[in-house]
């Protein structure tokens, strides 16, 4: 029996709400019910639209140097005061400057779903 290699699959951050546009694109009547399942949970816990996920995860990464995991964890939960904001940050062991912890909150202020 030969031995097979793995196939390297290219691996990357996902928002909420980009997996929601993805199972969108597969269609509802195509999903199988575990992508029914998490195309719910999309559904009811998207707080902004793809376009916006994706554009604020590109400009906490490039603007204010998160890395791609803190920047997609804090789009899903979309923290609504600097405090929340830390939390995202090491716990508080990153320190970021005030001022910049309060221009990421405005950011995601600007693009929240109301």
């Amino acid at each position: 029996m030969e031995k097979t290699e793995k196939e390297t699959v290219k691996e990357k951050y996902l928002t909420i709400p980009q997996v929601k546009k993805i199972l969108e694109n597969i269609g509802e009547e195509n999903l199988d019910q575990f992508q029914r399942r998490v195309f719910d949970y999309t559904a009811k816990f998207s707080k902004v639209n793809a376009e916006a996920a994706e554009m604020l995860v590109e400009k906490l990464v490039g603007e204010f140097g998160l890395d791609e995991f803190e920047a997609v964890q804090i789009v899903n939960c979309m923290p609504t005061s600097v405090e929340e904001l830390r939390v995202f940050l090491g716990g508080g062991r990153k320190i970021v400057e005030a001022s910049k912890l309060e221009a990421m909150i405005k950011l995601l202020n600007e693009h929240r779903l109301k």
